[in-house]
């Protein structure tokens, strides 16, 4: 049984979007809330040693971990996962790379004002977007990535997934990290990857 879920995603991320859905079974099936925290990539990497590509990457990716954060500050966790859901479907559904098509777009969807989307250009909520951040690398350590999700408030990096699972399927894989949460000894199990993310259908994403 889980009590607590807290779920850290980089809106950018496939992998986070990929275990977000299977959460977002789950807590539909068992019947439990979910709060959506965002963390962040370029946060995570601004530091590392990273190959030029991926650091051209984390401008955009920014864009989008401030605006969920503003909406965090200003409007609470509903728009927070609506925001998440609507930028999601577009980045990673739709396959789009431009935020100047993604976000206009996904705020128009959850009924926030265009004028919304100059949060995604302004550091005024980066201290409390990096205190989410932090506090998940905190509980898992430094060298893992997005997601993070806590059961009881005991975190891990993952699960990886793809892809999603649903249904009896779904709810057998939460069983099992509710299992390992509620061992205190437990601490990793891993295997490379051999697949890329798999999403559901692209029909799936809304009509613009």
């Amino acid at each position: 049984m889980a009590d607590s879920v807290k779920f850290w995603f980089d809106p950018s991320c496939p992998w986070a979007w990929m275990t977000s859905r299977w959460v977002e079974e789950v807590s539909a099936l068992r019947g439990f809330d979910v709060e959506w925290k965002v963390m962040s990539l370029a946060v995570l990497n601004e530091d590392q040693d990273v190959s030029e590509e991926y650091r051209a990457f984390f401008p955009r990716a920014l864009k989008y971990t401030r605006l969920v954060a503003a909406a965090q500050e200003l409007h609470g966790q509903k728009t927070v996962k609506a925001l998440y859901d609507a930028l999601g479907a577009r980045i990673h559904l739709g396959g789009s790379t431009n935020p100047d098509e993604v976000i206009p777009a996904a705020l128009a969807e959850v009924g926030l004002p265009a004028s919304f989307a100059e949060w995604a250009d302004s550091d005024h909520y980066d201290v409390q977007m990096r205190a989410s951040h932090f506090d998940a690398m905190e509980r898992v350590g430094q060298d893992v990535g997005t997601p993070v999700i806590a059961v009881n408030d005991v975190a891990f990096f993952g699960p990886v997934i793809s892809p999603a699972p649903s249904g009896d399927a779904a709810l057998k894989l939460w069983d099992g990290v509710v299992a390992v949460a509620g061992y205190d000894g437990f601490f990793e199990l891993k295997r490379s990857r051999t697949r890329e993310p798999i999403f559901a259908a692209a029909a799936t994403v809304p009509a613009e």
